[in-house]
């Protein structure tokens, strides 16, 4: 039906450009929208769109199209538009009325000139001179200002030479033309405030999940970075599984939406270690509270010492006159052998004290064995070991820093998290979040925490998560309690944790497949981390 009336067809194609740009999330590609929407409905071969700076001065060249020029800058083409913004007033403060554009936005209406060459009432020199450097001649001009629903200009439509689409003649816009131009800068300025409005929401949203971030790397510049680094992991890891196309993750697919959400999830997947509390995160020795206990050890030993000259000197006054050379010399070598041994036991305490990947059995033997034997006495001059049970039991520690409790402390940051997570009204496109922040970790093998849910009860993204998570803590180099670890070995104890059901190991494999890790590690690791890597057998290793 449309087909038979012209101006019904145009206003159903208006109709269905106001739809379309009340669906474009992108900033650039709608403002594109507009304008090649503008030319299309009225045949223009070329056009302008110009937006307001936010000081509300200038007028900013955003978007250009010439059909016959083949000419299209701004937007999503990549080429930037290297014109002066369009001042609104001149020097003197005065309203800068002569330039078309700039009349269009002051007075706010629209401007429809039959032939720029032939118009007395502005200043066309800059068309005439680049009609002069590209051969082209300007003729009709429609210019619109934009209004948003509180009737302020936020930019100009300009439209250039209507073309009669019959036999290509260049003439005037009509005033049917005007109408649907009119109508449509309406509806792409309420978009375009709309989407502005978007973005400004989310990135007020953004910054205060920075801010969170910031709090936490204020307490602690090691899971500041840790928090900064495992987003940037998860989209890499994520978006090689979207591009995947064959084997069992060959159906993830990820739009636009699912890929904010899954960044927003990776930002905040460690938001609750705002309560945790500061000495337990970054302990950086087994003994280390709100200080380095070691220091309290030093100093019994060097009681030890000195309590071994004591006895010295004191048998050396017993004995009178009656003490010979022979004998002192034997008591000299007994100090040295003394404190010897209590050397050799100090900086075997300091160098178990560092923590590591594993503690072997005899060395935490012992130092079950110091504490047995090893006596001193303290400011009340009780005899005490010279290792408390707390000490002892820190000290033992199998792996890395923390004890037990500790472990637990830490543990239960992602309980805040998914706690704090789910206090908050989500909008539908990212109520996934406490999901996916709060399964990092879930093993496969349901042995994970806080939920222990094993593969099938999670998402893809909650498992790409927690892959991301491990290999930027295996890395990083700014823990306290242990260097960042190279590639090679990082990527051998992943294969591991994929093949003990601690990790999903289909996306382990894509993760070595595509190089994942390579693409992190040159943006993120030390270059003396980064060696050979054997993919092959990584790959052999989990199947």
């Amino acid at each position: 039906m449309n087909s038979s009336n012209p101006l019904l067809h145009r206003l159903d194609q208006l109709n269905r450009i106001g739809v379309g740009l009340s669906r474009e999330r992108n900033i650039n590609r709608l403002l594109e929208d507009i304008l090649l929407a503008a030319k299309g409905i009225t045949g223009a071969d070329g056009g302008t769109l110009y937006r307001m700076d936010d000081s509300g001065s200038h007028l900013r060249f955003e978007i250009m199209h010439t059909n016959s020029l083949g000419l299209a800058l701004g937007g999503t083409t990549g080429k930037r538009i290297d014109l002066p913004d369009l001042p609104l007033r001149n020097a003197a403060g005065e309203p800068n009325l002569n330039l078309v554009a700039a009349y269009a936005a002051l007075k706010e209406e629209t401007v429809n000139i039959a032939d720029a060459y032939d118009e007395a009432g502005f200043d066309f020199s800059g068309t005439r001179r680049f009609d002069a450097q590209t051969g082209y001649r300007s003729r009709s001009f429609l210019t619109v200002p934009m209004k948003n629903h509180e009737e302020q200009v936020i930019g100009v439509l300009q439209l250039i030479n209507a073309t009669n689409l019959l036999t290509g003649e260049v003439t005037r816009f009509s005033a049917e033309d005007q109408h649907l131009v009119e109508s449509l800068a309406s509806q792409a300025a309420i978009a375009l405030t709309n989407r502005q409005l978007i973005d400004q929401l989310e990135q007020l949203f953004e910054s205060f999940i920075g801010l969170i971030n910031l709090a936490i790397d204020e307490k602690s510049h090691y899971t500041g970075g840790h928090c900064q680094r495992v987003p940037i992991l998860t989209m890499l890891l994520a978006e090689a599984v979207n591009a995947t196309r064959e084997g069992p993750l060959a159906d993830f697919h990820m739009s636009e939406k699912d890929r904010y959400e899954l960044k927003i999830a990776g930002l905040l997947h460690d938001c609750g270690k705002v309560t945790t509390p500061v000495h337990v995160v970054d302990k950086a020795t087994k003994l280390e509270t709100l200080f380095d206990r070691i220091h309290l050890i030093d100093t019994r030993y060097e009681v030890l010492k000195r309590d071994a000259e004591i006895r010295l000197l004191r048998a050396q006054l017993a004995s009178g006159e009656a003490f010979d050379t022979a004998a002192e010399h034997a008591l000299a070598q007994q100090l040295a052998a003394s404190t010897a041994e209590l050397d050799a036991e100090r900086d075997f305490l300091r160098r178990i004290n560092t923590g590591g990947e594993a503690m072997r059995e005899e060395d935490q033997q012992q130092v079950r064995d110091i504490a047995a034997r090893r006596r001193w006495r303290g400011p009340t001059g009780e005899e005490q070991s010279a290792l408390s049970e707390d000490e002892v039991a820190n000290l033992s520690i199998r792996a890395g820093t923390l004890n037990a409790e500790e472990r637990e402390i830490i543990n239960h940051h992602i309980v805040a998290t998914v706690r704090m997570l789910e206090q908050l009204p989500w909008p539908k496109h990212l109520r996934k979040v406490p999901e996916y922040a709060g399964g990092h970790h879930e093993r496969m093998d349901g042995k994970g925490y806080p939920k222990g849910l094993t593969r099938e009860q999670m998402s893809v993204q909650a498992r790409i998560m927690g892959i991301a998570d491990i290999f930027e803590a295996l890395t990083a180099r700014d823990r306290p309690y242990k260097p960042g670890l190279k590639l090679s070995k990082a990527m051998e104890i992943m294969a591991n944790f994929a093949r003990g059901g601690h990790i999903d190991p289909d996306l382990f494999a894509v993760f070595v497949q595509q190089e994942v890790y390579l693409q992190y590690a040159q943006a993120h690791l030390a270059s003396e981390q980064i060696d050979p890597v054997d993919n092959a057998a990584l790959l052999a290793a989990i199947n």
